[in-house]
């Protein structure tokens, strides 16, 4: 089926090479078309994807120019038919490039530093309660000051001998607080906003805290618990889903199916084996009920990671309990301690990119660009500037004009002058969103982000100049790009969509498309002897009426029976495969605790598949068909030459 852009640009990666490579060397190991490859282009790409490989053999080297030349062909035709120009194009390779920039616009040292801390708090989880006094962040110094004595005040009242707790119930403007007496639990880093996160780490057991200012106001964080990280852990669980809205008749008979499940589990069942029978997560159900993925705290809901943590010895299940989401018992399947330093060295990073503190990044990165860049900034410009500004400032009316005829430097750098003027349509279009700042205030935080909005824009503009490995990365993406596009287009978008073109394909290859031969079947799983008799009654007062047969059967218990009805290869299932192929029902078969029977209503014989059966492995199939014809186009119409003698200098045994 259709290849994702993540699949594709490992691909292209694969084949990616700096721009600097190519002049390495003027002999063409590869012509085509009219665009020449030299060897020692070749060679760094092939090295580059073969590090570990110790010996240069011609079979795989072989191998990897035709992939090569393909690539090369695909990029060249996209190139062709213009899909460099295409709005469409620009506009994803903008946003690509963004991306891309993101580490060459920051201060590496800092973030090394931030990485680090991060790290080495990770090892450690805080348990903590807070109180939080309200506080936007634009307030103005009035209300500022009158929020900071008030939570200094409360301060003093708990240095006093008054209790955190019963305190926090009453007074915290947290809503939550009132339930949970500003508890909140176990968190590690990233879990809060970074300053409330460094108080926390900073702050002793049975400490409190000075009041720490975040986006939401001033809090008071007392620490009463600290422990070495929980490390991570991987669960299987079995989920019979609730919802709040649902009928409690329906709810009580979904606690009564997780209370039998467990009955059995405590049996001797295997969970695995029930997990794919009942449980209601069908992604984890398929594989025995296994979630696929590890995690630690903060990962999961509380009352689901309390549940897994609390289990000792690998292979031990809990009883069940309630989330939001439903009932639950959970299996343990493994545990671990936290990864190490450099396995979390990527997730470190994407985290801080996405935290607060990346606010400490930027603000060093721009003290460097100032340096580096000779920043000189006219204050009384600004001063002068801000005698412009009204209480339109604070309601998106105040308009440019209002500064008319201002057109002094207000700051300048690497050349660059920029004016009141320049300012004046800046704030035109990006005003304060609140009212409750001075005008001098308001004046200064808009510059700010003026200032720093250009020196990083221009520092942007010139990083193909200041780093070649930013300006090959760039270019990798850009024949990335270009290639999922046409080959989307040409390939896999048209297998989809051509019908006829399909149809085609399945017909000329219809003998490929077979059947063997299968046993249209109904399997009865039953929780006893007892029960299988029942059933077989049913089937001979209901026939083939399965719901009404599973309702009657399962009105005392709902795990009384479950039934598969499907055509079977063989191989498909080992119950099939054990039973004599012919019509009519078989004898009891035992199978743990349970009782099955099969019910053959025919055997079937080799016959060939309908498209409807397999249209996914045909469309799969018929891209690669499009696929081949394209590249031979793609040959005849960019002739591709190959220097035979400079290929066999790469051969090194």
């Amino acid at each position: 089926m259709k290849t994702s852009s993540n699949i594709l640009f490992s691909l292209i990666l694969a084949f990616s090479i700096t721009q600097c490579v190519s002049a390495q060397s003027a002999d063409a190991l590869i012509t085509i078309g009219t665009d020449k490859v030299s060897i020692s282009e070749f060679e760094s790409v092939y090295k580059k994807n073969n590090a570990k490989q110790t010996a240069t053999n011609e079979q795989s080297l072989r191998e990897y120019l035709e992939l090569y030349i393909n690539f090369r062909l695909k990029v060249k035709e996209a190139e062709a038919l213009g899909l460099d120009t295409a709005a469409a194009f620009k506009k994803e390779l903008s946003g690509y490039r963004r991306q891309l920039a993101q580490p060459y616009l920051t201060d590496k040292e800092v973030s090394d530093k931030l990485i680090t801390e991060a790290y080495d708090r990770s090892q450690k989880e805080i348990r903590a309660s807070h109180i939080l006094i309200n506080c936007a962040e634009n307030a103005s110094p009035k209300d500022t000051t009158a929020a900071y004595k008030k939570v200094l005040a409360l301060r003093k009242r708990i240095m006093n001998g008054e209790d955190f707790a019963k305190l926090a119930s009453t007074v915290s403007e947290d809503l939550s607080a009132k339930e949970n007496k500003g508890d909140l639990g176990f968190f590690t880093t990233f879990t809060m906003v970074y300053p409330f996160e460094t108080a926390a780490y900073t702050t002793a057991i049975n400490q409190v805290s000075m009041p720490v200012r975040t986006r939401y106001g001033y809090h008071l964080i007392k620490i009463t618990d600290s422990r070495a990280a929980q490390g991570e852990i991987k669960v299987a669980h079995i989920l019979l889903k609730t919802t709040t809205d649902m009928k409690s008749a329906d709810s009580l008979k979904a606690k009564e199916k997780i209370d039998e499940i467990y009955r059995r589990l405590q049996a001797g069942e295997a969970f695995e084996t029930l997990a794919g029978q009942f449980s209601e997560d069908k992604g984890s159900a398929r594989n025995g009920g296994v979630i696929d993925r590890y995690f630690g705290t903060g990962k999961m809901i509380p009352s689901f990671e309390v549940q897994a943590f609390n289990l000792t010895e690998n292979g031990q299940y809990s009883a069940p309990f309630a989330t939001q989401f439903g009932w639950h018992i959970v299996k343990r399947i493994d545990r671990k301690p936290l990864p190490k330093y450099e396995e979390m060295l990527p997730q470190l990073k994407r985290s801080i990119q996405q935290d607060s503190r990346s606010e400490l990044n930027k603000q060093s990165f721009i003290t460097r660009l100032k340096k580096k860049y000779n920043f000189v900034a006219y204050p009384k410009a600004l001063t002068e500037f801000t005698k412009t500004l009204d209480s339109g400032i604070y309601t998106g009316k105040w308009e440019a004009s209002k500064a008319k005829g201002l057109v002094k430097p207000l700051f300048t750098f690497a050349g660059i002058t920029k004016t009141q003027a320049d300012f004046a349509a800046y704030v035109d279009v990006n005003q304060m969103q609140a009212g409750n700042i001075s005008f001098k205030a308001a004046a200064q935080k808009l510059y700010e982000q003026f200032a720093n909005e250009r020196l990083i824009r221009y520092a942007d503009s010139t990083l193909e100049n200041d780093f070649t490995d930013f300006k090959a990365l760039l270019k990798e993406y850009r024949d990335g790009i270009l290639l999922f596009e046409l080959t989307d287009k040409t390939v896999w978008d048209k297998a989809v969509q051509d019908s006829t073109g399909l149809a085609n394909f399945f017909a000329q290859n219809i003998t490929k498309y077979q059947w063997q031969q299968r046993l249209d079947a109904t399997i009865y799983t039953c929780a006893s002897k007892e029960i299988a008799a029942q059933v077989r009654k049913e089937i001979k007062k209901n026939g083939a009426d399965l719901d009404k047969i599973l309702a009657n059967v399962n009105k005392s218990n709902p795990l009384n029976l479950t039934i598969k009805k499907a055509k079977f290869e063989r191989g498909d299932n080992k119950t099939i495969d054990a039973i004599e192929w012919k019509k009519g029902i078989t004898k009891d078969i035992e199978e743990g605790s349970s009782t099955l029977f099969v019910d053959v209503k025919a055997v079937l014989p080799v016959q060939a598949k309908e498209l409807s059966e397999i249209r996914g492995m045909v469309i799969a199939e018929y891209q690669n068909s499009l696929e081949k014809e394209w590249i031979t186009n793609l040959r005849n119409k960019y002739p591709v030459t190959i220097n035979e003698e400079l290929f066999k200098t790469l051969i090194k045994q």
